[in-house]
């Protein structure tokens, strides 16, 4: 049996609808978190969010003078830190910052980029691998799987010295040395 509500709670209750709510409407959401494996929904959030500031910054800067120089300077300087952040393929063209979107950041995510130089054969067991310690980004030991990489940091991710991986892998190509472990 279930108690009465106090006047409060009732109050509070008129203001939230069950049935109709409006977090139903994010099929596309999930699929992204799921495919990623991002366990954290602030992430996906922040990275909509980015993506759509950077794309209505785009939309200003297009809609500046053509002859401007202003405009010419930070089209350059933003295609520059996309490009460099990985986001878009190439910095020739301010339309490519419409193509950025929050799948933009997952695949810059640490795990899609083990994945991608086939460091782990699935997401899940590369983000348990950063989890536990096992994967560093230069000389910085990384344990957040949400942890961007960008193009100049993206040949820098390999196994930790200590890790037992990166013992069966020598082990397994006739590369393993007593001393050096």
């Amino acid at each position: 049996m279930v108690r009465k509500l106090k006047y409060h709670e009732q109050k509070l209750l008129k203001k939230v609808d069950f049935i109709n709510w409006e977090a139903d409407n994010n099929l596309h959401e999930v699929k992204v978190m799921r495919k990623y494996y991002i366990q954290k929904r602030e992430d996906y959030t922040k990275y909509n969010k980015l993506s759509r500031e950077i794309r209505e910054l785009a939309r200003k800067i297009k809609d500046l003078d053509q002859n401007d120089p202003f405009r010419t300077e930070t089209s350059a300087q933003l295609l520059e830190k996309l490009y460099m952040m990985g986001l878009i393929p190439t910095k020739w063209d301010l339309a490519m910052c419409n193509g950025v979107n929050a799948t933009s950041f997952c695949r810059r995510r640490l795990p899609s980029i083990m994945v991608k130089s086939k460091m782990a054969q699935k997401i899940k067991m590369a983000v348990q691998l950063i989890e536990q310690g096992h994967v560093r980004v230069g000389a910085e030991v990384v344990k957040d799987p949400a942890f961007l990489v960008t193009r100049n940091l993206e040949d820098f991710v390999t196994w930790v010295d200590s890790s037992a991986i990166k013992k069966h892998i020598k082990k397994y190509n006739d590369e393993y040395d007593d001393f050096e472990m």
